[in-house]
């Protein structure tokens, strides 16, 4: 009986160490070590890769985001604000609808079909919307002008790039909102412009946010 108990007390005196050990190396030296190093040798993105202008952090390079005009009373849908490039639709994004206390942003893509008519509709809206709202005087927007990135929504809603075509695109209507000659918008964008990942992987793009901070700088210069 003896021994029963006294082996019972050292097999829990046994489990309380390893737990106190586990959590001490785990639980307290592992994430200081991994946040040391990360902040030591990746700080930017270990902080969420934050994008400042102005003296203000004004967004993340990795998670694209609007750029519209405020909503008018009995307004649901927001108009973009067309001084400003414009990134991809976001068709996949959705709102949670367990949590009432907060509307939070879910990330996703839309799942439909390439023939499905919803996704059709959504295609050729979007289609109209760019040709109307980039064809500027001296400059007429075609169908063959849009690249797919422009009227469809990346897997994740949140893509934070497009293509160096569809800002090309948008240069003339983007001159033109903001006064300023068509040569020095486009070397902009030229300028902006990322080349593939290693030379190999992925595609050449523009990121949004830092191609709308550079043409507020080249507005507020001229």
């Amino acid at each position: 009986m003896n021994n029963s108990v006294s082996n019972t007390v050292r097999l829990l005196g046994a489990g309380l160490h390893a737990l106190l050990v586990l959590t001490l190396v785990t639980g307290v030296i592992y994430p200081l070590v991994v946040t040391g190093v990360a902040q030591a040798v990746f700080n930017g993105k270990a902080n969420g890769s934050q994008v400042s202008a102005e003296g203000r952090v004004v967004g993340s390079s990795l998670i694209g985001q609007s750029y519209n005009l405020p909503l008018e009373p009995g307004q649901e849908t927001p108009e973009p604000d067309l001084k400003w490039f414009q990134g991809r639709p976001a068709n996949g994004l959705g709102e949670n609808t367990l949590n009432t206390q907060y509307r939070l942003i879910l990330s996703g893509a839309t799942n439909l079909a390439a023939d499905n008519p919803e996704l059709v509709e959504q295609v050729r809206a979007a289609q109209a919307a760019v040709i109307e709202d980039n064809s500027v005087p001296g400059h007429t927007v075609e169908r063959s002008d849009i690249p797919a990135d422009a009227v469809t929504s990346s897997g994740s809603g949140l893509d934070p790039h497009i293509s160096p075509r569809y800002a090309g695109l948008q240069v003339p209507r983007v001159a033109q909102e903001n006064g300023l000659p068509v040569a020095e918008v486009r070397g902009l964008v030229d300028r902006q412009a990322e080349g593939r990942t290693l030379g190999f992987i992925g595609e050449p793009r523009v990121n949004v946010l830092e191609l709308n901070i550079a043409l507020k700088g080249l507005a507020t210069k001229s």
